[in-house]
């Protein structure tokens, strides 16, 4: 998938390495230093996707993304180094797609990316790609909210779908609860990591043979939940 990215840091050699990372990757990218200039190159270059620094001059991180949540759905990757839980709520209840602290590794930032850009359906120039998602007999269908499971159709509460949609998107990956949790945002605001659990075991009755002795949605003991089965 390739998309074009807008890189907004103001540190240069950050920004130059996310941008040769970018340009590794097959992506092509824009790099601004300040938030004016980033809401700037929004408005020209209709970019895929917005890595943003929340240090920024002129027009902080959080700023820019009020500004592009107010009638915009491009994807937002916020990458800084506040790390504190305050920052992370706030980033995620302005509508941030991710967010990820410094110092990073930059093949997981590239993955990161690729999730949020499979997750929103966006390539290059724009273009929306076949927003369904399938994994281990299961599709999910983000654009129409259906779940199938072996072609048949499941009901799932918007945080099951949310849930699922990430498992499904990424098999083999072990997400943490606090992952997962983050992705029922919106859903459940006020649910601990808890509550995920609940979730899991939901889905289980669902897309399980068996509840009791899963084979599809497996819990990683210490660490939290994959989904197993592979891509198709």
């Amino acid at each position: 998938m390739c998309a074009h990215v807008l890189v907004a840091e103001d540190d240069e050699l950050q920004a130059e390495l996310i941008r040769r990372s970018l340009l590794a990757e097959g992506h092509t990218a824009t790099v601004v230093h300040d938030g004016s200039a980033a809401l700037e190159a929004v408005r020209r270059d209709r970019p895929d996707l917005v890595v943003l620094d929340l240090m920024l001059p002129v027009v902080d991180g959080f700023g820019v993304c009020r500004v592009l949540r107010r009638g915009d759905d491009i994807p937002v990757l916020m990458l800084t180094a506040r790390a504190a839980e305050d920052d992370l709520l706030l980033g995620l209840e302005l509508g941030a797609d991710d967010y990820m602290t410094k110092p990073y590794s930059p093949r997981e930032l590239m993955a990161r990316i690729r999730t949020v850009l499979r997750r929103s359906g966006r390539a290059a120039g724009g273009r929306r790609e076949d927003p369904v998602v399938r994994a281990a007999g299961i599709a999910v269908d983000p654009a129409r909210h259906e779940v199938r499971c072996d072609g048949e159709p499941v009901e799932c509460t918007p945080a099951e779908f949310q849930i699922l949609l990430a498992l499904v998107g990424e098999p083999e990956r072990v997400f943490s609860r606090r992952q997962l949790l983050q992705c029922t945002r919106g859903f459940d605001r006020s649910s601990t990591e808890r509550a995920v659990d609940v979730h899991i075991m939901n889905l289980r009755r669902k897309i399980e043979a068996d509840p009791r002795r899963p084979v599809r949605l497996l819990t990683v003991f210490g660490v939290g939940y994959k989904l197993s089965g592979g891509r198709g």
